[in-house]
C-alpha cells in the first residue's frame, strides 16, 4: 500500500476526506502535516478532528507541544519520522493531511534541514537594522557564494537566516541539499483538492462563522494568559480576537480581518503546491468526501 498526501489550501475538505479513506481502510493512519495542530489549547481555531474522529481513526502529531513550545520545521521531521516507524512497525500505513507546505516537504522528500541558533539570528537581525540588508548579502556573497546567487539582496530573512545556519552550523547554507526548489522523485502520492475560488473563499467564510459559533472566541480568551511562542503566535484568527478582547476591535472587525488572512493564507497555500509538479489535482464542485474518496483510494495499491 502507498503512502498519500492529502494537501491544499485551508477549508478544501482535504481532512474529511483522510478521515473517510481510512474509515474504509482499517489499516490506515492520519498523519498531520499542519504546523497548528501540534499545538495543545489551539483547537477551535487550528480545525483539529474532534475527539470522537480521533476516536475513530488513529491521529499523529497534534497536541504534542504547549502554545509556549517553538515548533520548527526540523522538529516536525523528527517527529514525523518517529511516527512513520512506528506505523510501519506495526504493519499499518499513513495518510498525512494538511496545508503546510514545507512540512509536508520535509516529510515527502527527507529535506536536509539545518538546526536554529535564535542568539545567532538576533545578532544578525540586530545586524540589519543597523547596516541594511544589502551589507549582509555581501559577506553571504563571500561565505557562500551559490546561496547568494539565490537570494536577492533586500530579502532579509533569507539572507540572515542563511548567515545563522553558516554560523551556527560551521557548513554553507548552500550545502543543505537541493532545498524545495527541486522535486525529486517519490514514493508518496500527493493529492491536493482545488475549488473554484469563490467557492473556497465562501467555505472560509462559512467555516469562520462556525468556528466563533463554535466557541473560538471563549478559547482565546482562555488562551489569554498563556505565553505564546513565535510559531504559536502565528496561528491565524487568535491576534484578532485578542484584539477584541482587548477592547480594541470589534467582533464584527475581528471576524472580517480573519476572512480576509484566512483567504489570502489559501491563496498562498495553493500557489505553494502548484509549484510541485507531482501534485495531482482533483477540481471539487460541491462534495469533495463523495468525489474524492474513490480516487483517493485507486492510489493506494
Amino acid at each position: 500500500m502507498r503512502t498519500i498526501a492529502l494537501l491544499g489550501p485551508t477549508a478544501s475538505g482535504k481532512s474529511a476526506v483522510a478521515l473517510a479513506v481510512a474509515e474504509r481502510n482499517p489499516s490506515l493512519e492520519l498523519v498531520s502535516i499542519d504546523a497548528m495542530q501540534v499545538y495543545r489549547g489551539l483547537d477551535i481555531g487550528t480545525a483539529k478532528p474532534s475527539a470522537d474522529e480521533r476516536a475513530r481513526v488513529p491521529h499523529h502529531l497534534i497536541d504534542i507541544v504547549g502554545p509556549s513550545d517553538e515548533f520548527t520545521v526540523a522538529r516536525f521531521q523528527r517527529e514525523y519520522r518517529a511516527v512513520r516507524a512506528d506505523i510501519a512497525s506495526r504493519d499499518r500505513h499513513a495518510i498525512l493531511v494538511g496545508g503546510t507546505g514545507l512540512y509536508a516537504r520535509a516529510a515527502i522528500d527527507e529535506l536536509d534541514i539545518p538546526g536554529q541558533w535564535p542568539a545567532v539570528r538576533a545578532r544578525l537581525e540586530r545586524e540589519v537594522d543597523e547596516v541594511g540588508a544589502a551589507n549582509l548579502h555581501r559577506r553571504l556573497a563571500t561565505l557562500d557564494p551559490v546561496a547568494a546567487t539565490k537570494m536577492e539582496p533586500t530579502n532579509a530573512r533569507r539572507i540572515v537566516r542563511a548567515l545563522e545556519v553558516i554560523e551556527g552550523s560551521g557548513r554553507a547554507f548552500s550545502s543543505f541539499g537541493p532545498g524545495v526548489d527541486t522535486y525529486p522523485e517519490s514514493d508518496v502520492v500527493q493529492i491536493a483538492l482545488r475549488w473554484p475560488r469563490d467557492v473556497l473563499s465562501r467555505r472560509i467564510e462559512e467555516r469562520v462563522d462556525a468556528m466563533l459559533a463554535a466557541g473560538w472566541l471563549d478559547e482565546v480568551r482562555a488562551l489569554e494568559s498563556v505565553p505564546k511562542s513565535r510559531t504559536a503566535a502565528a496561528a491565524l484568527g487568535y491576534e484578532e480576537l485578542h484584539r477584541h478582547l482587548s477592547g480594541e476591535w470589534s467582533l464584527e472587525r475581528a471576524r472580517e480581518e480573519i476572512v480576509i488572512r484566512t483567504r489570502q493564507f489559501a491563496v498562498r497555500q495553493e500557489r505553494w503546491f502548484r509549484r510541485d509538479p507531482r501534485v495531482e489535482w482533483i477540481d471539487i464542485e460541491s462534495d469533495p468526501v463523495g468525489e474524492c474518496v474513490a480516487l483517493v483510494e485507486s492510489r493506494l495499491t
